[in-house]
């Protein structure tokens, strides 16, 4: 529900042009009073008494997207929004072709060859979506387009293309969309590719699919009126007839269908955010009953990987908190006794992804917040590593669709290194560069400096923060800076290029990103040390990195900018509550701010599943807990900084009337005469504007904002 994509983790990936210098700024700020005044929602309180405490929200009736009051409200608040940053609408503009500049807009991704064919896709220039293609056998031979996205979004307010699934003869796809920028509700269909057509075949509601190896059973599941996804199905596309092959019954675990690389099983994996449990059958034989690999057991999760004549399998519990992989015999694997251990459980070391090869595993493990890749062989032997120079960076594995290949792939990228993807040869211990991202107005990364800093948290943990900023920069705290982080279900905040970015970076800012806990960057306890009954540690962890910028003079509090999207919006409006002072200008994009009413609403999307995150309210302690942290009902009367909130009407992870009733009560409680904005997406969801031009827009708008609020107009 408050997961956020990779995309907009860091909103957009682009880097650096145009120089300007900070001091360079307008003669006034204008403040709210400079302006008519913001629209005021009317107060109609509900009370809501829960365990002897009562609660009075006068913004509940804001949740009801079907009154034509609210939706004149979201209006008024569009409108206003668009008064206060008209000022900034060059600037916008500026930003906007900045970054357009610094993106090789006609693009190609590298190919991918998998059971016979040459995979990739491509941007043009002038086009919002991407055009998805392949060719057989060679690069050489004709290209067959399967899915031009920009078609199908013709005439269309939003739209998501999510993924697709060729069938085992390479004739058929069955792919994922949606008209509603939704990033939980997506209609599955099939299209043939030889014709191009659509067969007469429609799921509404899919979450996944995979095909059997008679290339007419398709699998897939479905979700239902929470969005959970809970139930799988098996069709044959000749006779349309369906089946459920597996129900999910428990409301804290969601449910997916996979096939292997070997395409000997299809899988189905069920999992809450502590357990798992996997049942396959065969590809072969579809409608044979599926088998339970390993029953769940509370609190132990575990993963397969098909070897052609062994299992690896991927094991977590609470004593091994960073995994273990074992090996497995493909009978008998049950006994526990034929487990032989091939990785060891290390309590510095936590497993982030394997690929299984006919030769090698891969391994991507993450050590101290940095990632490192290792390749074991099967039957034992010298492993390769591979190692990397910088002190901060992200890299991680692409592995290979193909079993018998003798090598895979994996991406780099640093804040000044642009994202490069390579190929490791496991013969010779080579790397090959095959794509680096190119920066087309030119970029130089020895023109900036980037340096890993460690914050002291209060109860004395240290927590790693990055910051790039432009050689030259005087550390004298007159340096305006933007300070992101994420720190909810275990997402690492790593850092990688972002050419964005550089339209603050070239005009003076320092951009830090903050490694705070509620992730998993050091680890897996490092993630538990940020849920439930600790998640105070998440917002506490990020003032110390905040903090930390002041005291070594990167930045001052007058100067320094957050920013944080999803549950990045709740850490976003948890530090506004605990410590308005430390920043000037604050971004929560989408937030999920009204933790305690969403979470006691089992009917809204998601709700149960995250009670292993925050916790279950209908128990008094965790009540207590998320009341004293949740951003709405902390709202109280005091000076809160600048503030630009985001939404989406339909948002269906972070409902629209959470950032909705929060910018209404902020409104009626704050103090100050700063500026707050509220600017609801009437037509998307959860991740903005679905278009790469129309997302590009929406960063420049939010760098526009903060630049406006320190001064800085050009």
């Amino acid at each position: 529900m408050r997961k956020i994509s990779l995309v907009m983790l860091l909103a957009v990936i682009v880097s650096a042009i145009t120089s300007c210098n900070t001091k360079k700024e307008s003669s006034k700020i204008m403040n709210q009073s400079d302006f008519p005044k913001p629209p005021i929602a009317e107060a109609i309180p509900d009370t809501f008494v829960n365990f002897g405490t009562e609660r009075i929200d006068p913004y509940y009736w804001l949740k009801d997207k079907n009154n034509p009051k609210v939706i004149d409200y979201l209006k008024a608040e569009n409108a206003y929004t668009d008064t206060v940053m008209a000022s900034t609408k060059e600037l916008q503009k500026r930003i906007y072709n900045e970054i357009i500049g610094r993106i090789k807009e006609d693009d190609e991704s590298y190919p991918t060859f998998k059971n016979g064919y040459y995979y990739y896709s491509r941007s043009e220039k002038g086009k919002q979506y991407r055009t998805f293609c392949r060719r057989k056998g060679s690069m050489k031979a004709a290209e067959e387009i399967i899915f031009d996205v920009n078609k199908m979004a013709e005439g269309k307010n939003a739209f998501i293309f999510s993924s697709y699934y060729i069938s085992p003869d390479n004739g058929k796809a069955a792919y994922f969309y949606n008209e509603t920028g939704s990033y939980a509700e997506f209609t599955m269909k099939i299209k043939d590719l030889a014709s191009g057509r659509d067969l007469d075949f429609r799921i509404d509601g899919a979450s996944s699919a995979a095909w059997a190896n008679d290339n007419k059973t398709l699998f897939y599941s479905t979700i239902n009126k929470s969005l959970r996804s809970y139930r799988i199905c098996r069709s044959d596309i000749d006779t349309k007839k369906s089946v459920v092959v597996y129900e999910e019954k428990d409301a804290r675990f969601s449910t997916y269908v996979t096939a292997d690389k070997l395409r000997r099983h299809i899988w189905i994996s069920s999992a809450s955010s502590t357990t798992s449990e996997e049942r396959y059958v065969y590809a072969d034989s579809p409608t044979d009953d599926f088998t339970v690999f390993l029953p769940r057991v509370k609190d132990v999760e575990y993963s397969v990987y098909p070897h052609q004549d062994r299992f690896y399998l991927r094991y977590k519990d609470r004593n091994n908190l960073n995994g273990k992989i074992y090996e497995l015999p493909l009978t008998g694997y049950d006994d526990r006794k034929r487990w032989h251990e091939f990785v060891a459980h290390d309590t510095l070391t936590r497993i982030e992804s394997i690929d299984v090869l006919k030769n090698y595993v891969v391994l991507e493990l993450r050590k101290n917040g940095l990632t490192r890749i290792e390749a074991r062989p099967v039957g034992g032997g010298q492993s390769r590593v591979i190692s990397f120079p910088e002190p901060v960076y992200s890299a991680w594995l692409g592995g290979n669709p193909m079993y018998d290949s003798q090598t895979f792939r994996y991406t780099y990228t640093s804040l000044n290194r642009p994202t490069t993807l390579y190929e490791y040869n496991l013969a010779d211990g080579s790397s090959t560069k095959l794509k680096e991202q190119e920066v087309p107005s030119g970029f130089d990364p020895d023109d900036y400096e980037v340096h890993r800093l460690w914050a002291t948290a209060p109860d004395g943990v240290k927590v790693p923060m990055a910051v790039v900023y432009k050689k030259g920069l005087k550390r004298d705290g007159s340096a305006p800076a933007l300070i992101y982080s994420y720190g909810s279900y275990g997402v690492s905040s790593d850092v990688y290029f972002s050419a964005s970015y550089y339209s603050l970076i070239d005009r003076g800012f320092v951009v830090a990103i903050a490694q705070i806990r509620g992730g998993s960057d050091l680890g897996e306890q490092w993630y538990e040390d940020g849920k439930l009954l600790k998640k105070k540690n998440t917002f506490t962890d990020f003032v110390a990195c905040s903090q930390l910028l002041i005291d070594e003079k990167y930045t001052s509090a007058s100067k320094l900018a957050a920013m944080g999207g999803s549950a990045g919006g709740l850490l976003m409006g948890a530090v506004a509550n605990m410590r308005p002072d430390l920043y000037q200008t604050i971004v929560a994009q989408v937030p999920f701010v009204d933790v305690i009413s969403t979470m006691l609403d089992e009917s809204l999307p998601l709700t149960t599943g995250e009670y292993e995150e925050w916790g279950n309210p209908a128990e008094e302690e965790y009540y207590r807990y998320m009341l004293s942290y949740s951003p709405y009902d902390n709202i109280k009367a005091q000076n809160y900084p600048n503030m630009l909130v985001t939404g989406g009407l339909n948002d269906s992870q972070v409902l629209f009337h959470e950032p909705a009733k929060y910018v209404a009560k902020l409104r009626s409680l704050k103090t100050d005469n700063n500026i707050l904005l509220l600017r609801m997406d009437m037509t998307s969801g959860h991740g903005g504007a679905t278009g790469r031009y129309d997302g590009i827009k929406d960063t420049a708008f939010e760098f526009a904002f903060i630049l406006n609020r320190v001064g800085i107009d050009k």
